[in-house]
């Protein structure tokens, strides 16, 4: 567990909340109070490792979306 600023105990994010924070930060948009949560709670090492996973995805969809489209 990491220590907040004020002391208490907080526990790590799960990898369903990395990838969360990664796919709104695709889109954009993110509430501020979530954000807040986020760089409390997120490793930066899992996001750039789910946000690197998350780009090949997007670029085999779009490689699969112009072969589907071109043959």
């Amino acid at each position: 567990m990491t220590q907040v600023d004020d002391g208490s105990p907080q526990k790590k994010a799960s990898l369903w909340r990395t990838v969360k924070a990664v796919a709104w930060g695709f889109f954009g948009v993110r509430k501020n109070s979530e954000y807040q949560k986020d760089i409390a709670s997120l490793s930066p090492l899992h996001i750039v490792a789910v946000g690197f996973v998350a780009v090949l995805v997007f670029i085999g969809v779009l490689v699969a979306l112009v072969k589907f489209a071109v043959a």
